[in-house]
This record gives structure tokens, C-alpha cells and sequence, in this order.
């Protein structure tokens, strides 16, 4: 899905506004004084005219004061208690404004959307982390223990030794690797991957990296995302249809998306909803962490991208909105 972002219209800008007010108050008293001056014949009575000239004048200040409140107090206010939802962890404190007055304030607008957004995904890493890492620890740790109880005995032979020497060893590469895909998680939302960058460059470097997969451009474009951020969506989606038995990845670019798909086995409506949860996997026999998906779409979402699993007939097929 797509972010709701601020609407792109033409909006006035501050200084039009502060300019227009500057001369209104300029401009009022001196059309009093010329207004009663006009008003009031010689020898005539002024009363009439200055009440006149005064309800007038009196008219256009709340004028003047209604449009400063409409354009600048009412979504400046707006902003200071949308802000303060956002800090409160409301996701739905991340939609537009209806009304943003100037554009100043609905660029502003737009920067504190994309804070919020940036800092509630960090808030979500820290709480994948706390969900899932312990979880997924748990499984080596336990092996480690056991280990480590049965080489305390004396009876042991060698074999049984080398045995549990290499679960050992096993469970302890897997918690690295595990941690190492929590870190390459963390640091996959800060915006490294600036710039913009095209299909074909990188394609030909994973041409090298996977002989036996059929790469193939169908459309090429400039898109908005460095080279070292696209090589790494496109690392881990095509690496992806490898591990799970594709034979050929079809690739297309415009400016605004890139399409990925391929002809394995496609993923199934069950895990398909968890596909972008952190370490889930399923090729956990095979020593998968289950983090190459929640990397990308950390990484994208950092750069104002989002990734979803789009509908196919065949295979799998990801979509990335610019």
C-alpha cells in the first residue's frame, strides 16, 4: 500500500501571507483618515462617518484576522497535536492534514509525517527485536546447555565428543548469524542509499552471482534509489527465487515502481502475510534467518519506498512503490 502523503497543491507562501498582512495594516488606518476626510464636508457633522468608517475598518481587521487563523494558526495547531500523537505511538496520527494553509507548513507537514513514520519503524524494530530474537535464541541456547552437560561427563567416547563439539559449534554460528541479521536490520533504515540508480548495472553483477537463474529485464528506468540500495533489494528478492527453485526473475522499472517476479513455486496465502515479519522463514533447515525481507523493506521504508507481495497467477511477484 501506497503512503498517504500531503496533497501537492498550490498553496500561498509565508511570505505572501505576512506581505499581504503587513499591508493591510498599513493600508486600514490610512483609508480611515482618507474615508472620513472624504466623508465629512466642510461645517458637516463627522460622527455619522467615523462610525461608519470605523465598522468598516473593524470589518476588515477580523477579516484579516480570520484568514490568519484559517491559514496559519489553525494548522500550525493542528501539526503541535498531531505531533504529539505521533510521539504517543497512534499510527493514525500518520495521515495528512485536510487543510495546511501555506506551503511552508504542508512541506513542514510532510517532514514530520515522515519522522513519525521513521521513528515508529524504529520503535518497531526494537520491539521485533524483543518479540522474536529471544525466541529465536532460545533453540541454540538450548542446544548449547545440553552440550555442554554431556561433555561434562567422563564416559564419553571421541565420536560422541567430535558429536557434540560440532552441535556446539552449529548452534553458535547460527546465533551469529542471527545477530548479524538483527544489526544488518538496524542499520538498514538509515538513508545510506541515496541517489538514483538503473536496472541493468546492477543485473549484470547478479548474472555472476547466479548462473543457473535466467535474469531478465523487461523494462529499464531511472529509478529512485542509490545503486548500493538497489543492489541490495534486488540481492535478497532474487536470491530469494533461487533458494526457492525459480528458474528465470523478470525485472521492470519505471520512476515511480520495480517489479520483480519469477516462476518458482510462488509463496503461499498462510505465509504470505508473514513474509515481512522479522526471522520468519521458511528454509530454516536450509539456515535461513528469515531477515532478508524485513531488511529490505526497513531499507525502503527509510528512503519513503514501500514493498508488498503483489497478486500472480505464478511464482512470486514484489512491488516496490516509489
Amino acid at each position: 500500500m501506497t503512503r498517504d502523503r500531503v496533497a501537492r497543491k498550490w498553496r500561498p507562501g509565508l511570505g505572501l501571507i505576512l506581505g499581504c498582512t503587513l499591508a493591510a495594516v498599513l493600508c486600514l488606518p490610512l483609508f480611515g483618515i482618507f474615508a472620513v476626510d472624504a466623508l465629512c464636508g466642510p461645517g458637516a457633522p463627522c460622527g455619522p462617518a467615523t462610525a461608519l468608517v470605523t465598522a468598516v475598518v473593524l470589518i476588515a481587521t477580523a477579516l484579516v484576522g480570520y484568514v490568519l487563523w484559517r491559514i496559519l494558526l489553525r494548522p500550525i495547531t493542528a501539526l503541535a497535536s498531531r505531533a504529539e500523537r505521533i510521539k504517543a505511538g497512534d499510527e493514525g496520527a500518520l495521515s495528512p492534514l485536510t487543510h495546511y494553509g501555506t506551503r511552508e507548513i504542508g512541506e513542514m507537514g510532510q517532514a514530520i509525517l515522515d519522522m513519525g513514520r521513521v521513528l515508529q519503524g524504529r520503535e518497531a524494530v526494537l520491539r521485533s527485536y524483543a518479540d522474536h530474537v529471544t525466541h529465536e535464541l532460545k533453540s541454540p541456547l538450548t542446544v548449547l546447555r545440553g552440550a555442554a552437560e554431556l561433555l561434562d561427563t567422563d564416559d564419553l567416547g571421541p565420536g560422541e565428543r567430535a558429536r557434540l563439539l560440532a552441535r556446539i559449534d552449529g548452534a553458535a554460528e547460527r546465533m551469529t548469524m542471527l545477530l548479524d541479521a538483527q544489526r544488518a536490520l538496524a542499520r538498514a533504515q538509515e538513508p545510506f542509499a541515496a541517489g538514483s540508480s538503473r536496472l541493468a548495472p546492477i543485473v549484470a553483477e547478479l548474472v555472476h552471482d547466479y548462473p543457473d537463474l535466467a535474469l531478465m529485464v523487461e523494462q529499464d528506468a531511472e529509478v529512485p534509489l542509490g545503486p548500493d540500495g538497489l543492489r541490495l533489494v534486488l540481492g535478497h528478492l532474487v536470491g530469494n527465487a533461487a533458494d526457492h527453485g525459480a528458474g528465470e526473475v523478470r525485472l521492470r522499472a519505471t520512476p515511480e515502481r520495480l517489479q520483480v517476479s519469477d516462476d518458482g513455486p510462488g509463496i503461499s496465502p498462510g505465509n504470505a502475510e508473514r513474509i515481512f515479519d522479522p526471522f520468519f522463514t521458511t528454509r530454516r533447515e536450509g539456515g535461513g534467518t528469515g531477515m532478508g525481507l524485513p531488511i529490505v523493506r526497513r531499507m525502503l521504508e527509510a528512503h519513503g519506498a514501500t514493498i508488498r507481495l503483489d497478486q500472480s497467477t505464478g511464482g512470486a511477484r514484489f512491488v516496490v512503490d516509489f
